[in-house]
């Protein structure tokens, strides 16, 4: 599962949640598959073999919500795979390990580690960049060690738009440095990745109508309008105070990471 997580590729957690009679093995076994390769067992076999074609169903139907079913395991039970006659009956339960989504701050201030701090307690892979060393140490990054998210840290101390190259496919961005020539870099660079999803800039109405008049030299209206700003749930998007952004921001990010899950769920 770690494996599948750090490729960011989806797969499927069977368990074996009840069994009544005789079965190749015991409540509790598991195995994990994915849409090539398949991990540990559940007893092999026609239970095996239907787990593993149920499980990549689900996978290719991108499936989210867990499935249940119940297999008999008799000669005169119906198998596609081989006929298993242990007697028993067993229960599978198929849990789908999505890709997590990915979310990059570009940023790590007084807004930006309170919108980390935030992040950290949910399921994503969170990229945190920076281009000043003492915002990525150890101490500034402290209120994390709890984090529920996978972090990963990129200092670039010269050019920190270059991260965006490494990002994951689908990944969020939120711009939010010290400098804004440095947020205009960064917003210019991800415009022109393919591969990113939203883009969001902090900042007032005023800066965000010079940066839109440069952009629009050499890219599209269509293109420059990705960019999301104000960032953060209108109402609270106007306050000044870190925390109060941060939160804002955060609501506004999860919230469309959700509709995008309930989306891709169907």
């Amino acid at each position: 599962m770690a494996g599948l997580r750090a490729a960011r590729e989806p797969g499927v957690l069977v368990t074996i949640t009840d069994v009544r009679g005789h079965a190749p093995r015991e409540a509790g076994a598991k195995m994990v598959v994915s849409a090539s390769s398949r991990w540990a067992s559940i007893g092999g076999g026609n239970l095996e073999a239907e787990a593993v074609t149920r499980a990549r169903a689900l996978l290719s139907a991108g499936g989210v919500v867990p499935e249940s079913y119940t297999v008999s395991l008799s000669d005169r039970a119906p198998a596609p795979h081989g006929v298993q006659c242990c007697g028993g009956e067993v229960t599978v339960l198929l849990e789908p390990l999505p890709v997590v989504p990915a979310v990059a701050i570009f940023g790590i201030g007084h807004v930006g580690l309170e919108l980390a701090r935030i992040l950290a307690r949910h399921d994503l892979d969170l990229h945190l960049v920076d281009s000043r060393e003492e915002s990525l140490s150890e101490a500034a990054l402290a209120p994390l060690r709890d984090a529920v998210a996978a972090v990963h840290v990129h200092h670039i101390p010269v050019i920190p738009e270059l991260v965006l190259a490494e990002l994951p496919a689908g990944a969020r961005v939120l711009v939010l440095t010290h400098d804004h020539a440095e947020d205009f870099a960064i917003v210019e660079a991800a415009l022109r990745c393919d591969h990113l999803g939203a883009i969001g800039l902090i900042g007032s109405s005023a800066k965000w109508a010079r940066f839109r008049s440069r952009l629009l030299e050499s890219l599209p209206a269509e293109v420059v309008d990705r960019v999301e700003t104000p960032i953060g749930l209108a109402g609270l998007s106007t306050s000044k105070d870190p925390a109060a952004i941060a939160v804002s921001a955060a609501a506004a990010l999860l919230a469309a990471i959700e509709r995008e899950g309930a989306h891709a769920g169907g």
